[in-house]
């Protein structure tokens, strides 16, 4: 700190001057830094203003990122349900119609020309069931051929994983709680149309005059029964992905909110107060006048006993 010191009569080492010089320049690199700080709106724009403000602002910019990656997951997480959703709703309409002609074939006065003609109409419902599961597409992914599996990992460094989803559509997967443990519409590849054993849409096609085949009198209740358990497992899958989307979505607000927390939390220690930083830069400015007017004077302090010896 500066002392006050006497003995001005000397010439030779002017203290007083130099007082007045290191609070001109302690001033000059005050007022620097207040109008860095309004310039830039940070208080901390480096290690040196605040060294443990820089640490913990920076450990909080990271796992801000790491949030911000988060919500990014969260959305892909749920796209790809709304995208099976919506698929499954396409598919459950596209059921009912088959249902709805089965039912129409089973009544005794339809005779066999009609029962022909419901069959076709509804195969090309069965082949625009392959073809919405066909369509069904994300990443470059099926999501609905029965072999879609997906980790949706959030998480914020090595050790710590919020949630973990897996959007698994193989047999192994047994939360849709369908009839055989297996859902896999891909229909018309497969005897085992949304889990129901032995149900194969394309024998739909196979009915003619000579055959009526699952829309005969001795299948079509099997036929019938058989769509309905589709149809409810179809709605089941339906359902378990809606879960999933009510729990992204409680995560996505957890994830948002914190998101805000951080943000203001780095604010807090962080940016700069311009209030105070205003108040800050005239004291220096003022400091800084006062600096120069005292330099000044104490300048000229030795002029006054250089008249001692003149003569």
């Amino acid at each position: 700190m500066p002392f006050a010191i006497g003995g001005n009569a000397r010439i030779r080492t002017n203290s007083p001057a130099e007082n007045a010089y290191n609070a001109l320049d302690t001033s000059n690199r005050n007022i620097s830094l207040r109008q860095l700080r309004l310039s830039t709106g940070k208080r901390i724009n480096n290690a040196a203003d605040d060294v443990a403000g820089y640490i913990t602002s920076r450990a909080l910019h990271a796992r801000n990122g790491s949030l911000k990656a988060a919500v990014n997951a969260v959305g892909d997480a749920t796209n790809v349900s709304y995208i099976t959703m919506d698929s499954l709703e396409n598919i459950n309409d596209l059921l009912q119609k088959i249902k709805e002609a089965a039912s129409n074939a089973a009544s005794g006065a339809t005779g066999t020309d009609e029962k022909v003609a419901l069959a076709k109409a509804a195969y090309r419902m069965a082949q625009q069931v392959q073809t919405v599961v066909e369509t069904t597409v994300f990443g470059g992914r099926q999501l609905l051929d029965g072999t879609f599996s997906a980790d949706f990992v959030i998480g914020t460094n090595a050790s710590n994983s919020l949630i973990t989803l897996d959007v698994d559509m193989t047999f192994e997967n047994i939360d849709f709680n369908v009839q055989s443990n297996y859902f896999n519409v891909n229909s018309l590849l497969t005897g085992d149309f949304a889990g129901v054993t032995g149900l194969d849409l394309r024998k739909l096609n196979d009915v003619n005059n000579l055959d009526t085949g699952v829309f005969s009198h001795s299948q079509i209740a099997s036929t019938l029964t058989s769509l309905a358990f589709a149809i409810n497992n179809v709605n089941k899958v339906a359902s378990y992905l809606g879960g999933i989307v009510n729990r992204l979505t409680s995560q996505e607000d957890i994830l948002k909110n914190q998101i805000v927390n951080y943000n203001a939390a780095i604010s807090r220690i962080e940016d700069s107060d311009v209030a105070k930083e205003q108040l800050e830069l005239v004291k220096s400015q003022f400091l800084q006048q006062a600096s120069l007017i005292s330099l000044t004077q104490s300048n000229a302090n030795p002029q006054a006993f250089l008249q001692l010896i003149q003569g």
